[in-house]
């Protein structure tokens, strides 16, 4: 496998993924309704073009040999709903992994690459949104000095799902 930094080219590779890893983790949450709503508004390829060209995101794809995206993580300026947020905070928005590669250490590299990139793009703290239910996941950014200041909200259709908001202090 390979980790290779994402262009605005890949848009349509990270709208893929989105959606395939989305619906492979969540699907089974909401109603047909709610996800298609979800990805048509989360992972559409324009996005991922603004983030990349416009919004200053970096993200990175996970490839295996025949060039298959089988992950990737996405950074960028923090947009939770934190009163805390100041500007320069960066925020590890995703971290999407299919579940055929999931603990490999696939996910531990990408979070490295994301984690190098918002460091050396000096904020003040790094922050990270995680579902109240992915316990795994809240585990692995406890390991690596996150912790939770506060949750939201998160939309998906009309169902709303409870996030925490974890913050690393980096001063």
């Amino acid at each position: 496998m390979l980790i290779r930094r994402a262009t605005s080219a890949d848009a349509e590779a990270l709208s893929r993924i989105s959606r395939d890893t989305f619906t492979e983790t969540f699907g089974h949450l909401y109603t047909s309704a709610y996800l298609s709503w979800h990805l048509d508004f989360s992972y559409a390829a324009e996005k991922y073009v603004d983030a990349l060209e416009q919004q200053g995101c970096a993200a990175w794809l996970l490839e295996d040999a025949a060039g298959a995206v089988q992950g990737y993580a996405l950074v960028g300026p923090c947009g939770l709903p934190h009163p805390d947020v100041k500007p320069g905070d960066l925020e590890l928005k995703r971290l999407y992994l299919r579940g055929a590669v999931q603990n490999r250490g696939w996910g531990a590299k990408l979070f490295d690459d994301a984690t190098r990139w918002m460091l050396a793009n000096g904020p003040c703290a790094l922050w990270v949104g995680v579902w109240s239910e992915n316990l795994g996941a809240q585990r692995f950014y406890e390991r690596h000095r996150y912790t939770r200041v506060g949750e939201y909200l998160y939309p998906v259709g009309e169902a709303r799902d409870l996030e925490y908001i974890l913050r690393r202090d980096i001063s």
